[in-house]
């Protein structure tokens, strides 16, 4: 069974994935969500504190975090990757660099496990690979 940990950041890639799905801003898609959920409806469970703060963390340092994947993604630009890919991403550079309570090694083992769970099967080693890159370069890249 998953941990509480990995329910909220599938949550939040779904939240991000949507919303750029929907070229629009995953803040707007997260406040929909949570009306949706203290509303009732049966199919949006409740939405945890650390889900808000994965979108709305990934949505404050959206450019930072873009232009780092852009920079360390041999090969693939922003618009080439699986939508998938690019949030799950988005998520893992976002904790790595800006949630400190969170080990880097867990960041990335939850990261590649999300790319197993809804990408192809080459974006675990992908997402992986660009992780532990960043995860090398992190105290030159902070803030």
């Amino acid at each position: 069974m998953a941990g509480a940990r990995t329910k909220t950041r599938r949550r939040a890639l779904q939240i991000l994935f949507e919303a750029d799905q929907r070229g629009g801003d995953p803040v707007t898609v997260l406040a929909d969500w949570v009306g949706r959920a203290r509303g009732g409806d049966a199919d949006t469970p409740p939405i945890a504190e650390y889900t808000m703060t994965l979108v709305e963390g990934v949505q404050a340092h959206r450019g930072r975090i873009d232009d780092l994947i852009s920079t360390y993604s041999v090969g693939w630009t922003m618009d080439r990757m699986p939508t998938v890919d690019r949030n799950v991403l988005r998520l893992g550079v976002y904790e790595l660099l800006w949630q400190d309570d969170v080990p880097d090694a867990v960041v990335i083992d939850e990261a590649v496990e999300l790319a197993k769970e809804f990408s192809t099967d080459d974006s675990p080693q992908f997402v992986n690979g660009l992780l532990a890159r960043l995860k090398d370069l992190k105290p030159t890249l902070q803030r």
